[in-house]
């Protein structure tokens, strides 16, 4: 049986999303029994050149829930860099990325597999085929921004684990 781009793509992005779920509720409740300021836990970068917790939640949406909407629109553009959500604000948003690509159906990311869509930033244009851009640029891209948040949780002392990124893995029953 072959692997449908459904398959590497959206299952991909709803465990991962799960993930986040999971890392970012351990989050809060840590930092709120720890009395760490969540407000801190979103101005957070790994580097002084990288962009903060709260654009990394947001871009892992971006690149998930996004990058369907851009297949289908043809058209994919960078997250806006500022956000006025909180830590919860950012959890909804995960989670309703989540429960939209619970939505998406297999047939429909199926046909666009050899369509076009186009990365802009500016002016500037990058072409891809739909396939190509899922896997080369939106999946390494949401695993970066995933990661990321994650770290700065770790960094921030919250405990977590592996298993608390990995999502709910799909093992044979």
């Amino acid at each position: 049986m072959a692997i449908s781009l459904y398959d590497v793509s959206v299952t991909a992005y709803l465990q991962g999303l799960n993930g986040a779920k999971t890392f970012l509720e351990k989050g809060r409740a840590h930092c709120q029994e720890q009395g760490i300021d969540l407000k801190s836990v979103l101005e957070t970068s790994l580097y002084a050149d990288m962009r903060p917790f709260s654009y990394q939640v947001i871009s892992l949406v971006h690149h998930s829930r996004g990058a369907i909407e851009a297949i289908q629109a043809g058209a994919f553009s960078p997250p806006a860099a500022e956000t006025t959500l909180d830590y919860v604000g950012l959890q909804t948003l995960v989670a309703d990325a989540h429960a939209a690509l619970g939505e998406v159906k297999r047939e429909t990311v199926d046909a666009l597999e050899n369509g076009d869509v186009a990365f802009q930033l500016g002016e500037r244009k990058m072409p891809f085929v739909v396939k190509d851009f899922l896997m080369s640029f939106s999946l390494p891209n949401f695993y970066f921004h995933a990661t990321t948040a994650y770290d700065i949780l770790r960094m921030k002392g919250v405990p977590l684990a592996k298993r608390d990124y990995m999502g709910g893995m799909r093992a044979k029953a």
